[in-house]
């Protein structure tokens, strides 16, 4: 930031530099300074004077606090003051000068009415650029901040989301535990010393706005065989994930909740299920498939909810827009999640 205002403030030296050298380096009367000293460099002192007397004070004060009238008036007097100036000045010090050109210029000089719209014009430029450079600094200012409060909105709506999934997954892996308690309690132990792990990784691993799609594919797979731990036989699971181009960046825990919702979903304890899970790469395109039977929870199940799905599709929307596609439906009594995600 230091460095911008340095660099501001030299572009506006060199700026005033360059417009007070033209006149005297472009004169064909360079041995006369008077001239350049009357008809140029009076006039641009008293531009740069009005230029940056609106730039710091008048228009933020007035033209932004929409006090319009005050701001025109303050600006015709001082238009007015420096054109008073400007004559009192070059009769009082440029008279000499002034009283030879108007005896080379007998007769052919313009019209005072003409000669007062041009100074006027002459002191309108200078405040004219001054309001486009000053508004022109607010709405980058305004653009800025703006984008800043959208950026912190939207961290702080996917903190929120990242949050849900954990307590969620949580609560999933707590009722397959207390299922086997009385079942198996040695495999409730074992259960417990998996999730510790899973845990770990939820609280420690993905605390990255990126991760590599092989560590995400490590918890899948260990989240599945802590799965496994409840399941009879008459529950088969089918998995397939790319063992080549693993090292992809991808936002962490996106495919959770799927795989929660299959085994939610997809488990009958009277009847045979099909549990299938599909990953692969395809021309910077990461597909994911889940497949599993449909066992609707009932209405007073709340585990059934459907928070998983409803935080997935708002991570996808913040995270990936416009760069996935991810739809559900029911086919032969299957529930069927495909996502693609444009990496």
């Amino acid at each position: 930031m230091y460095k911008n205002k340095k660099i501001t403030l030299f572009s506006h030296l060199l700026t005033w530099v360059v417009l007070f050298s033209m006149p005297y380096i472009l004169s064909y009367e360079k041995q006369d300074i008077n001239r350049v000293i009357a008809h140029f460099w009076i006039p641009i002192f008293f531009y740069a004077v009005l230029f940056y007397s609106n730039f710091f004070l008048w228009i933020d004060k007035f033209l932004f606090a929409k006090k319009t009238v005050q701001f025109i008036v303050i600006n015709i007097g001082l238009i007015a003051l420096f054109m008073t100036l400007k004559e009192q000045i070059e009769s009082v010090y440029f008279e000499e000068f002034l009283r030879k050109k108007a005896d080379k210029n007998e007769g052919g000089g313009p019209p005072f009415s003409l000669f007062i719209y041009v100074q006027t014009l002459s002191y309108i430029a200078p405040l004219l650029f001054s309001i486009a450079i000053k508004a022109t600094k607010r709405w980058a200012k305004t653009e800025a901040e703006r984008k800043e409060a959208t950026t912190i909105k939207l961290q702080s709506e996917l903190q929120h989301l990242r949050y849900q999934i954990q307590p969620h997954f949580f609560f999933n892996s707590l009722n397959n535990i207390y299922s086997l308690v009385d079942i198996s309690p040695e495999q409730a132990k074992t259960t417990i010393h998996s999730l510790s792990k899973l845990m770990r990784y939820l609280l420690y691993d993905t605390n990255t706005e990126m991760i590599s799609l092989s560590k995400e594919i490590e918890f899948i797979k260990k989240y599945i065989s802590l799965m496994e731990l409840r399941l009879t036989d008459n529950t088969v699971i089918h998995t397939r994930f790319p063992a080549k181009n693993t090292e992809v960046k991808i936002v962490p825990l996106l495919f959770i909740s799927l795989i929660e919702n299959a085994f939610k979903h997809g488990v009958s304890s009277q009847h045979k299920s099909d549990i299938e899970f599909e990953m692969y790469i395809d021309n910077d395109i990461l597909y994911f498939t889940s497949k599993n039977d449909n066992y609707p929870k009932e209405q007073s199940d709340k585990s059934g909810s459907g928070i998983g799905l409803q935080n997935l599709e708002k991570r996808l929307q913040l995270l990936y827009p416009n760069k996935h596609q991810f739809t559900t439906n029911v086919v032969n009594n299957q529930f069927v999640a495909r996502l693609e995600i444009h990496l």
